[in-house]
């Protein structure tokens, strides 16, 4: 085991060849356009409803679900 483990250590660098080194696309420059406050607050409130509104209403809606009606 340990023979094969030495053969693939060894073997991957060769086999895996020129890897490309990824780089995190940032942007430094100004914004195309300007968001408001209001838009920034309508946008946060949709996703958190989004994602906390199912989940709430399944809270509020639990005993009804327990029901084998």
């Amino acid at each position: 085991m340990s023979l094969i483990r030495t053969i693939a250590s060894r073997a991957v660098p060769v086999l895996r060849g020129h890897t490309i080194t990824q780089r995190a696309g940032i942007n430094t420059s100004a914004p195309k356009g300007h968001v408001g406050a209001l838009e920034t607050v309508v946008g946060l409130g949709l996703f958190t409803l989004a994602f906390l509104g199912p989940s709430g209403w399944v809270l509020a809606n639990l005993e009804s679900y327990k029901s084998k009606e």
